[in-house]
């Protein structure tokens, strides 16, 4: 199936990413510790992280010319994250640094037996967007913009700046934000956590709730991804299914595979490739994301990810569809 939408392709950009960037902090441990215990830690690394920032530097390993605009704060940690999509070859441009402010960061628990984790995270409140903080003028410059809603009255802003300048917009969303009801109409693509549609319409089927969520806000693609078990999508009436592939070597971290994923289906969509092969490079994409801890380490290349799709099998999961 092709993409329903078409987007300017002379653009300075292929993508430009506006949303959350974060330094985790990831500690590895044999297994999830029970309430009121102590366990010892067999690993722990600092990573630079974030939603729309590793989707920025996914896209960029994969050839794609990328830029991101969010804020960083003055401390070390925030220093730390820029300079890591500086080092990417992300252009920072637009990135701000916000003076006194700490950079947001998580604490990640990682259950060894399985790769899944645990999140703790903050984010220092002067890091919010306002909606005149939008800087409306990258999003003129891009053929997708894709954005993390966590400031939707500025993530809307910059959404109809796009559509103006004839970009394709793309969102990743997994709550329920102040404001979202701004942004949700402005939306081509969105692909959300398995829980986004259940909260958003209150409809236990998650095929129903997808149903739902495209006739309140209007997006010509909505679906979810569902971590080992693929991704699900509705477009023109039709659900496309995707399975996940094995991490090769067992999967070591989940932490930004869905970052991965949306990195991968717009990798498709900016070749030109239909919404399936697009679905699969998105799968793929995630996978090999997890062969190591943190979200960006183990992104692949383009070589990377076309050696694996040469042999790789998807997995054959049973997809509950209930919440």
């Amino acid at each position: 199936m092709l993409f329903p939408f078409k987007f300017s392709e002379k653009k300075e950009f292929d993508a430009v990413g506006f949303g959350l960037n974060a330094v985790d902090h990831l500690v590895v441990v044999p297994e999830y510790p029970e309430f009121d215990t102590k366990i010892r830690l067999t690993e722990h690394v600092r990573a630079a992280g974030g939603q729309t920032a590793s989707a920025m530097v996914a896209l960029q390993r994969l050839g794609m010319k990328t830029a991101y605009s969010g804020r960083f704060g003055s401390d070390a940690e925030g220093e730390f994250g820029l300079e890591t999509l500086r080092k990417e070859g992300v252009n920072t441009d637009f990135a701000e640094v916000i003076e006194g402010a700490r950079n947001q960061i998580a604490f990640i628990i990682i259950d060894a037996r399985t790769g899944e984790r645990t999140i703790i995270w903050d984010r220092d409140k002067r890091l919010a967007y306002l909606r005149e903080d939008a800087p409306v003028e990258l999003s003129s410059r891009t053929s997708v913009l894709h954005m993390d809603a966590h400031d939707p009255h500025a993530c809307a802003r910059m959404a109809r700046a796009a559509h103006d300048a004839g970009a394709i917009v793309s969102v990743d969303i997994d709550n329920i934000y102040d404001g979202l009801h701004e942004l949700l109409p402005q939306i081509d693509i969105m692909i959300s956590s398995k829980e986004f549609p259940h909260r958003l319409t209150g409809i236990s089927d998650a095929r129903a709730a997808l149903v739902e969520t495209r006739a309140r806000t209007g997006c010509r693609i909505v679906g979810m991804t569902l971590g080992a078990c693929g991704a699900i999508l509705y477009v023109g009436g039709v659900f496309l299914e995707s399975p996940a592939y094995s991490v090769p070597g067992g999967c070591r971290d989940t932490t930004g595979a869905g970052d991965a994923f949306h990195a991968g289906f717009l990798y498709g969509l900016l070749r030109g490739e239909t919404i399936e092969t697009s679905l699969k490079l998105a799968n793929a994409t995630a996978a090999l994301k997890c062969r190591g801890l943190g979200a960006r380490a183990f992104l692949p290349t383009r070589a990377e990810l076309d050696d694996f799709l040469r042999s790789a099998t998807p997995l054959r999961s049973q997809i509950d569809f209930r919440f």
